[in-house]
């Protein structure tokens, strides 16, 4: 199976389950949505371009707006293995911001455990409106979600001088990750490139 094409906006994705009868995501309650919290590497959620973040607008055409955490796991759970229609939302929270990195090689930021906690004055970053406060999500459509600061520091490293980062807000992060294990985030989740 070819890995689904992400775009922003809502689209439709049809999930299977595989040989456990899983579909390879966490939902998530968050502020009156459901949003996934997690995506399993190699799962049939993370080929069919499910990703951290997304808001589920619907699944098999119930509308999701409202339902708590259980309600959408006991939904997902339930659902036919063979066609989970979904209606999806692109990462309603996250900025995507393409950047050039110096002469040195640099983006102009620094983080702590994935999150962006300064801007160095005058740097692309500060130029193209990076904020502190924000967890990088992705750098070149590559989910750095769990990865160490120094696994995120040498894929900034060996990317190319254009950047694109996809960043949310830390609050949104945190709530969404909540009483997840970090090893299973670490070791569990889907960081190929979308």
């Amino acid at each position: 199976m070819a890995k689904a094409h992400i775009s922003h906006g809502i689209r439709q994705v049809t999930l299977c389950k595989d040989g456990k009868g899983k579909a390879g995501l966490r939902l998530l309650a968050y502020d009156n949505g459901i949003f996934v919290s997690f995506v399993m590497a190699n799962s049939p959620a993370s080929l069919a371009g499910v990703r951290f973040g997304d808001q589920i607008l619907q699944m098999n055409q119930a509308n999701c707006a409202g339902w708590s955490t259980d309600k959408a796991m006991n939904a997902l759970r339930d659902a036919n293995g063979a066609a989970i229609l979904l209606a999806v939302r692109d990462r309603p929270f996250e900025r995507t911001i393409t950047m050039l990195k110096d002469s040195a090689n640099r983006a102009g930021f620094g983080l702590k455990n994935g999150r962006i906690e300064k801007i160095v004055e005058d740097s692309s970053a500060a130029r193209n409106g990076i904020l502190t406060d924000h967890h990088l999500l992705e750098v070149n459509g590559q989910n750095v979600i769990g990865l160490s600061d120094k696994e995120i520091g040498r894929i900034l490293e060996n990317s190319v001088r254009d950047v694109t980062i996809a960043i949310m807000p830390s609050k949104t992060f945190q709530d969404l990750t909540k009483g997840m294990a970090t090893s299973l985030v670490r070791e569990s989740m889907d960081h190929r490139c979308n």
